[in-house]
């Protein structure tokens, strides 16, 4: 297997971009991507674009607005891991040899929706029944809570730590620090999250160049190696859930972990999934980073914090940052690329040299998520 490197990132932050389409706002991403390292786009073997939301053809749209015209390109739609599945593609072209260089844009605009709950497909028994995302997690956040006597409040604290993180973010959707109180006051949503415990519907995009050593070495003084990519899909059944276990999580993790040949202690940082406050508690179980119901008090250590044993969602996380579906995993590789090159400013987390990046998508009828990606990347 070759060698898969990343070698040049690029967001258009998120937000509010009501005056754009998709198509123009991955397509500036995917622009700045290649001006970045001063590539012509011929030289581009293949593309592929991650989007929920976008629509017939968005890879094509996307990707001739940067000049990638011609080649084989292709649209991905994962739910909330379409970003980071259409990242698992770019790289297997590239361990596998039939591809020298692949560029991967995520992207989606949810301002057209107009604000609550993402509409989740109809053809699905659970949604039938009135599910939704947000009473998903708060049904979580309750169990959770019972079962490992955690205190309540440190939901609070992980938005605080995460809009705290975002503040330094100039790409994040929200860029100011919150308070306890300020969380512990916000409009109810579903018992007991409240608004500040769940991140926003964004607009934006972002763009990774992955290419292989030879390729690499021509474009970027600043290269960083994608030591694994993995992709897992929910296992079905129709049995007892534990609604605070991620299972695909913990599978996807270990299978990770193998292909990287490393240890959940030995990363430095990790961009989560956490669309609502308690996946940062779900999440860093099922990967390791902090024992069975003992995530919460992890948090209250400060374990999790920039400066911690392992920095959870150093960039703002989806809290912060934002979700524009199809984006985020995808914006994820491109805040792990800066702070493993050294250049991530305010953001950076000391010494770092381990990044995993994590993204679940879907809830759907029997299995716990849909989709589940995560990387590893280490600086080269």
């Amino acid at each position: 297997m070759n060698g898969v490197y990343l070698v040049a990132a690029a967001v258009m932050p998120f937000g509010k971009h009501e005056d754009s389409s998709p198509a123009e706002l991955g397509g500036t991403a995917a622009l700045d991507l290649i001006n970045s390292v001063g590539l012509n786009p011929e030289h581009i073997d293949i593309g592929f674009v991650g989007s929920v939301y976008g629509g017939s053809l968005i890879a094509q749209r996307v990707l001739q607005r940067a000049g990638i015209s011609g080649q084989p390109v292709f649209s991905v739609e994962n739910a909330c891991a379409s970003g980071g599945s259409a990242v698992n593609l770019a790289f297997q072209a590239i361990a596998a040899g039939t591809a020298e260089s692949a560029v991967v844009v995520g992207v989606d605009q949810l301002s057209t929706f107009g604000g609550g709950a993402l509409p989740l497909t109809t053809a699905d028994a659970e949604t039938a029944q009135g599910v939704v995302m947000p009473a998903t997690y708060a049904m979580r956040a309750q169990r959770y809570v019972h079962e490992s006597g955690a205190d309540s409040q440190v939901l609070d604290r992980i938005s605080v730590k995460n809009r705290a993180n975002g503040a330094d973010n100039a790409r994040a959707h929200f860029q100011k620090a919150v308070t306890p109180e300020d969380v512990a006051l916000s409009r109810p949503v579903a018992d007991p999250l409240k608004l500040l415990h769940c991140c926003p519907n964004s607009d934006g995009a972002a763009a990774v160049l992955l290419c292989n050593a030879e390729v690499a070495r021509t474009l970027a003084a600043d290269v960083v190696r994608v030591r694994a990519s993995v992709v897992k899909s929910g296992t079905f059944h129709t049995s007892f859930r534990d609604m605070t276990w991620p299972d695909i999580t913990e599978r996807a993790a270990r299978a990770a972990y193998q292909m990287a040949g490393i240890e959940p202690n030995d990363l430095d940082l990790v961009e989560l999934h956490d669309a609502f406050s308690i996946a940062e508690l779900l999440h860093a179980e099922a990967l390791g980073i902090a024992e069975r119901w003992k995530a919460h008090a992890a948090v209250d250590a400060g374990e999790f914090d920039r400066d911690g044993r392992i920095a959870v969602s150093p960039s703002g996380g989806l809290l912060s940052r934002g979700h524009p579906v199809g984006a985020t995993g995808v914006s994820q590789i491109c805040e792990a690329y800066w702070q493993l090159t050294g250049t991530a400013g305010p953001l950076q987390v000391p010494g770092a040299t381990v990044a995993l990046t994590h993204t679940t998508g879907g809830g759907i009828f029997g299995v716990d998520n849909g989709a589940c990606t995560i990387h590893v990347l280490t600086a080269d």
